[in-house]
């Protein structure tokens, strides 16, 4: 899973602390659990006027929409979305946090940034928040700062998802030399959840990178039994298993990378031969 997709699942996090509701960690649930924001609007708009319970209740409907239009790939349709309810609704933490994910996929990784950025001074104590800006820090090369926002993240009290968050923080200190730091935070993911996708696609890389593939093969096999094969973790498994001789099942891997992500730029590198590599 590319460190990207992680604030997809950090949103139904940011949507839940929002709505007063607890949970377990937002790394094992999908867009769908916003539906546990409605109990607790409910509540609030009992004791509000007319109006207010009318563009209330129009927020949240228009909210519980956007993870539809996110996991479809319709980001213009969840843009003008959360566009549209921070204009009734300037201080909601989950629409700020969705028209940056809607700006960031169209391209627009200032305006992005600017969201996560806001969304994280309006709920400085929600780790999600606080870990989607990091995220997006270390997409933008600032890797350092990206930690100092990770560790904001893993400091509060009760954050849900803290072992994303670890994932998270490992794969940006490896990006920026810090290997014990990303050695331990990624084995702290692994052991809070050991179906991680973003750890463990980035141990089976660091494995490989180190030269033991069978170590590597073990992480590999066990993120793609963990979530959905992405282009880059079909491409380091034929790797793996090019390096480890197999070259029937590094072929396998490359027939599947190349019939479910045939535009992906690991589908074209693939025809280079050793899964690529050059």
């Amino acid at each position: 899973m590319p460190l990207r997709n992680a604030i997809l699942f950090a949103v139904v996090a940011i949507a839940a602390a929002a709505s007063g509701c607890g949970g377990g960690s937002y790394v094992s649930t999908s867009l769908g659990r916003e539906h546990h924001v409605e109990p607790a609007v409910n509540r609030v708009l009992d004791s509000k006027g007319k109006k207010a319970r009318e563009t209330e209740a129009g927020v949240q409907r228009d909210l519980a929409e956007i993870p539809g239009y996110l996991a479809a790939g319709d980001f213009a349709a969840a843009k003008k979305a959360a566009a549209s309810v921070l204009k009734r609704e300037p201080q909601s933490v989950v629409a700020h946090t969705y028209l940056a994910v809607a700006l960031e996929h169209g391209g627009d990784a200032a305006g992005a940034g600017s969201h996560y950025l806001r969304a994280a001074e309006l709920s400085p104590t929600n780790g999600a928040a606080l870990g989607n800006y990091g995220i997006w820090l270390c997409g933008q090369g600032r890797t350092a700062e990206s930690l100092a926002w990770f560790d904001k993240a893993l400091e509060q009290p009760g954050q849900q998802g803290t072992a994303l968050t670890l994932a998270n923080a490992g794969v940006c200190a490896g990006k920026v030399g810090q290997q014990q730091r990303a050695e331990r935070d990624l084995r702290r993911a692994i052991e809070l959840d050991p179906e991680n996708p973003v750890a463990l696609a980035a141990l089976a890389e660091r494995e490989f990178q180190a030269g033991d593939a069978f170590e590597a093969r073990a992480f590999s096999e066990r993120r793609l039994a963990a979530a959905p094969a992405d282009p880059k973790t079909l491409l380091l498994a034929s790797q793996i298993e090019q390096k480890l001789g197999d070259s029937s099942a590094a072929a396998r891997y490359v027939s599947r990378l190349k019939a479910e992500f045939p535009d992906a730029p690991e589908a074209r590198s693939s025809a280079m031969g050793d899964g690529g590599r050059q």
